[in-house]
């Protein structure tokens, strides 16, 4: 096996991941937003009860930053801070039903977007998609959170 091969056609798949992101998800945020904070948001939906730090670390945006685009999402309705009940120091982020409204909303889109892309292949196809999925979560980005 050619290593060096291999870390290529990584670095070319993830830049797709990227550019096809940005492609299903274009339009999907609404006007009262900006993009970092739709990104804030999706993380949070996605991610479910989360710190701030976690988010600051995954989205590459310092703290100070973060804790200031969480208040406006605050202010907007759109997430809320939650104290853990059995260790107070710990506060995590949630989206509030308004919130959750929104993301689901965009992630309709999306959805509708993927099976547009997709949509055509067989259950045999489809089947080999997910299972690629599942590897990749698994072996390259050992996310542990079920589909």
């Amino acid at each position: 096996m050619d290593k060096a091969l291999l870390f290529q056609k990584f670095v070319k798949f993830t830049t797709s991941v990227h550019q096809l992101t940005h492609e299903i998800t274009m339009g999907v945020r609404e006007d009262t937003i900006t993009p970092l904070q739709y990104s804030i948001l999706e993380y949070v939906a996605v991610s479910g009860l989360i710190t701030p730090s976690q988010i600051s670390d995954c989205l590459y945006i310092s703290l100070p930053n973060t804790s200031r685009e969480i208040k406006k999402l605050a202010q907007k309705g759109l997430c809320e801070k939650y104290t853990a009940p059995e260790d107070r120091r710990m506060q995590y982020i949630r989206l509030t039903d308004q919130g959750e409204v929104m993301m689901n909303k965009a992630f309709a889109t999306v959805e509708a977007r993927f099976w547009e892309r997709v949509g055509h292949m067989s259950a045999e196809e489809l089947a080999e998609i997910e299972q690629a999925i599942e590897l990749l979560k698994s072996k390259v980005f050992h996310d542990r959170q079920p589909l």
